[in-house]
């Protein structure tokens, strides 16, 4: 017998970035389309977002989504993204 679970076309995906090197007790805390980034210093947290918006830019200029990018492709994007 199965659960009665809506039933997903497609897998979703998300990025989740936590850093902890902030020592000026600000929480930063920021949302996009496909991601959650906690945390940092500013430095830091603004790294993460540059990141996570250029991994989107990226997709987007692809075509895809982040669920239809295998692990070794995200790990391929981030890498082109940072060089």
């Amino acid at each position: 017998m199965k659960a009665n679970r809506p039933q997903q076309d497609k897998p979703n995906a998300a990025l989740i970035g936590v850093a902890f090197d902030a020592d000026d007790g600000q929480k930063r805390i920021t949302r996009g389309p496909n991601f959650v980034l906690a945390g940092g210093s500013p430095e830091t947290h603004g790294r993460m977002q540059e990141t996570a918006v250029k991994i989107n830019e990226h997709l987007d200029s692809k075509g895809k989504q982040l669920a239809d990018v295998s692990v070794d492709e995200l790990r391929d994007i981030v890498s082109d993204i940072q060089s």
